[in-house]
């Protein structure tokens, strides 16, 4: 060999969040952006307009004094405005914060005061709860709300900026922040069901690789061609990418603003031939049983994208049957931005019989690349990829947290920079990963675990059966033992024992719930998710009717 190289000799093309929304503009400028509204009726938008939007939203930022590294934050649903300002905030070298508007009052204001933000977009559903909090927010200077002169309050205790008035007034062609990659571009904080919630902070390079990981085949799997709609919603970790994915291939983004309810979107989908869409499985459910009450169908789509909790089966198979939609799962976490497994087939698995492929839907998918994965025993010994052993799910990646904002926890990766997600799972040998339960969740039995996780999907399917919950309670002689909370499909009279029968050929003999409890809801957690700790405490002191037998 004769002379050396000192490093690759490719361009320094630095990957910041508002090359998404230039390549969008320019090379499918006409594609449209559809949204509800929160004044009522449909917004309907393109890419350019959008890109110009967002050019005077930054513009007005930087007039209002808002610099690099600033915290700018949203109270919003998914619309054209807000994808207008997310990308005008992080364009202008500020950072897009968006809150989560179902957390407590409480957190909320802690979030906001934390994050130390400066200036507050929201929408009009939010004006008497920003009003209250106003208040208590120790940093905010600016509020923008997001809507037109029309529909402005007029007797509102704050000084409001007019959204629309106040771009119209901004130059439409203002630069882009010239940043390092690795410079902030958005926030979100977690859920925070125990202790304060905690900030990840996500750079331009970790959001943008993330949507070119979004867009292949074996993920979300769009193109310029496909009309997407992320019902999930911006607040949950940017929507699970898809504002950014959709302007990265140039697709058709439809959003259905503050409606969250199943004839709304059904209705959404079918007139603007959505193909893919993508929230938590409660929104799922309730769309099945609306589809069930009135013979309606969904149009031209094809794949739904749920996470946020694992899918039923029943849930899977019913998609498939009636409605020739194919459920794929999705698993991830605010601190992974998020996406980290999806349940697309391996050849191996398309291959096999409809029941055996089930087998690996109802698990939550393979590691997209970018994502490594790993399961460890309670000693940080990793574990065999057998299908079988459980333990401690470990991840890393170049989206994936590092550290929460301002430190917050305090070191939070092991010493080779592995995250502990506080999933207990499994990893077979194909890939595929499911996750056995939360590791505060899991239910130990007389020295085995019992996942409350794949009790609930299974007694999901019970005819009669809305939704389910599990949890453990405290036994003299087994340590702990399931509860099995139920409510009811409306106007159906399920018993336990129809329970009972239904779960007696499809679960182990010893998982077998000792207790069957019927109630009207389930609470949840701000994100959707089954929340176990309110659960328990609604159930604090329950007695078993086998403790009684045990206890003698």
């Amino acid at each position: 060999m004769t002379g050396t190289c000192a490093g690759g000799t490719m361009q320094d093309w630095p990957l910041l969040v508002w090359k998404l929304i230039d390549h969008a503009a320019r090379n499918h400028g006409q594609r449209e952006v559809v949204s509800l509204t929160c004044e009522g009726g449909e917004n309907r938008s393109t890419w350019a307009s959008v890109r110009r939007r967002a050019r005077q939203v930054a513009a007005g930022l930087r007039a209002m004094g808002i610099g690099t590294g600033d915290r700018v934050a949203t109270l919003a649903w998914n619309t054209h405005r807000h994808v207008e300002s997310w990308y005008g905030i992080s364009g202008m070298g500020a950072v897009a914060h968006t809150i989560n508007p179902r957390l407590f009052e409480d957190q909320i204001v802690y979030i906001a005061n934390h994050a130390e933000d400066r200036v507050l977009f929201f929408d009009l559903t939010f004006v008497k709860l920003v009003e209250k909090l106003a208040p208590r927010f120790e940093t905010i200077e600016r509020y923008v709300l997001l809507t037109d002169r029309a529909h402005m309050p007029e007797d509102s205790a704050l000084d409001l900026i007019c959204y629309e008035e106040w771009i119209a007034g901004q130059p439409d062609d203002m630069p882009w922040a010239e940043l390092d990659e690795n410079a902030p571009a958005g926030l979100c904080y977690t859920s925070g069901t125990t202790g304060n919630p905690k900030g990840v902070q996500y750079s331009h390079r970790s959001n943008v690789l993330h949507a070119m990981a979004a867009c292949m085949t074996d993920t979300f799997g769009v193109g310029a061609r496909s009309v997407v709609m992320p019902i999930a919603p911006m607040y949950h970790a940017n929507a699970w990418s898809i504002p950014y994915t959709t302007a990265a291939c140039g697709a058709k983004l439809v959003m259905a603003g503050p409606h969250f309810d199943a004839p709304t979107l059904q209705r959404m989908i079918v007139k603007e031939k959505v193909d893919l869409a993508l929230a938590v499985p409660t929104i799922w459910l309730g769309m099945l049983q609306h589809l069930e009450k009135t013979g309606g169908n969904l149009g031209h789509l094809t794949r739904t994208g749920i996470g946020g909790s694992a899918v039923p089966r029943a849930m899977i198979e019913a998609y498939d049957k009636l409605y020739n939609v194919r459920v794929i799962q999705l698993w991830g976490m605010t601190e992974m931005s998020p996406l980290g497994t999806i349940g697309m087939p391996t050849p191996e698995v398309a291959a096999l019989p409809y029941e055996q492929e089930l087998d690996y839907r109802v698990k939550q998918g393979r590691a997209v690349f970018g994502v490594e994965m790993k399961i460890v025993d309670e000693a940080g010994r990793e574990l065999p990829r057998d299908g079988k052993a459980f333990g401690r799910l470990m991840v890393r990646g170049p989206w994936i947290v590092g550290s929460y904002f301002k430190g917050d926890g305090g070191q939070i990766l092991d010493s080779e920079g592995w995250f502990d997600t506080g999933d207990v799972a499994t990893l077979d040998p194909l890939g595929y990963m499911q996750i056995v339960d939360r590791s505060k969740d899991v239910i130990k039995s007389g020295g085995e675990w019992i996942s409350s996780i794949d009790l609930e999907n299974v007694a999901v399917g019970c005819p009669g059966v809305a939704e389910a919950a599990v949890i453990g309670v405290p036994h003299p002689k087994w340590d702990e033992r399931p509860l099995l909370v139920i409510v009811r499909k409306e106007g159906v009279d399920v018993t336990a024992d129809d329970i009972r029968a239904y779960l007696s050929d499809k679960i182990a003999k010893w998982w077998m719930p000792d207790a069957i409890e019927f109630v009207d809801e389930i609470p949840h957690t701000a994100t959707g998710k089954i929340q176990k700790v309110a659960l328990r405490q609604q159930f604090a002191g329950y007695r078993l009717p086998t403790a009684e037998v045990a206890a003698g």
